[in-house]
């Protein structure tokens, strides 16, 4: 199946800025061609060859730009024509794109740059599962912390391509406080003037784990409250007494069999680490034709 792409389809994803990606991409390569491909040193130099990849399976897709610059970094001449983006729903057998360049540039490249197209496809086509269930609610789905090390802005990226949004980045550009800090502090109440004393501007959220802490939270002055693991008579209570008085996410164990449900109670964010966490990657095939004089 071909599906042609115009770059006016594109959605506005916000990519990472291109030297994280390159410095993703680097790695990878170093840790697959350390010294040197001594297989591809087998191919002539100026061999050319063409290629395509096609998937085999429904997904969303996510992570061209790191596929291309790993290819580009070997051969700055490849080029590559898409026939998918980032963040469209394609089916089983569709021919994503196609390539030419260097045969040892594409020989070289290609397990690095589709480990980068799968992996982030199949965060993609996972997130894109549940910001399905809760079509039609109010509630939005969120990634977490909970990355792949060293991937974290890659894989947020492709949370957005499957259409939900993203928590924070890091522990930097907002607040959570939580259990610990809250002990540490003495109370929910102190932690949160300590919180809003030191970081005035950041965003601050409290995760409560019970309808008395919840009250808590409300008397606070805080951003976003955060119900951890409350069963589902406890969060009608909770939605009930704040009343849209604070904007409530919901966290812990959620699923897919529990989403729709959670969803309906009308909480406004719904955090889920599957999305990042339980990867699978998407099956893709690439297929190099080479051209011999």
């Amino acid at each position: 199946m071909l599906v042609k792409a115009s770059m006016s389809d594109k959605p506005e994803l916000l990519l990472p800025p291109i030297e994280l990606i390159q410095r993703d991409v680097l790695h990878a390569l170093a840790e697959d061609i350390g010294s040197g491909d001594a297989t591809a040193e087998l191919l002539p130099a100026e061999l050319m060859a063409d290629a395509f990849v096609i998937t085999r399976e429904p997904a969303v897709l996510a992570g061209s730009a790191w596929f291309e610059a790993c290819f580009t970094a070997l051969d700055p001449a490849t080029t590559i024509q898409w026939f998918a983006h980032d963040g469209m729903h394609v089916e089983k057998n569709t021919r994503l794109c196609t390539i030419r360049g260097k045969a040892r540039a594409l020989v070289s490249a290609e397990r690095c740059a589709l480990n980068f197209l799968q992996t982030l496809s199949g965060t993609a086509t996972t997130t894109a599962q549940y910001v399905t269930a809760v079509s039609g609610t109010r509630a939005t789905v969120l990634d977490t912390r909970k990355t792949l090390p060293g991937l974290r802005l890659a894989q947020k990226y492709a949370v957005r391509c499957g259409g939900a949004s993203n928590h924070r980045i890091g522990l930097y550009d907002a607040m959570l406080i939580k259990e610990n800090h809250i002990a540490a502090a003495g109370s929910l109440g102190a932690a949160v003037h300590q919180a809003r004393t030191a970081h005035p501007l950041l965003m601050l959220e409290v995760e409560v784990e019970s309808l008395d802490e919840l009250d808590q939270a409300l008397h606070a002055n805080v951003d976003r409250i955060m119900l951890d693991e409350f069963s589902a008579d406890d969060l009608r209570e909770a939605i009930k007494r704040v009343a849209g008085r604070v904007p409530m996410e919901v966290s812990g164990g959620v699923d897919l069999t529990r989403l729709r449900a959670i969803a309906e109670t009308g909480v406004d964010f719904i955090s889920i680490g599957a999305l990042t966490k339980h990867l699978r990657a998407i099956d893709l095939s690439m297929r190099i034709k080479f051209q011999h004089a």
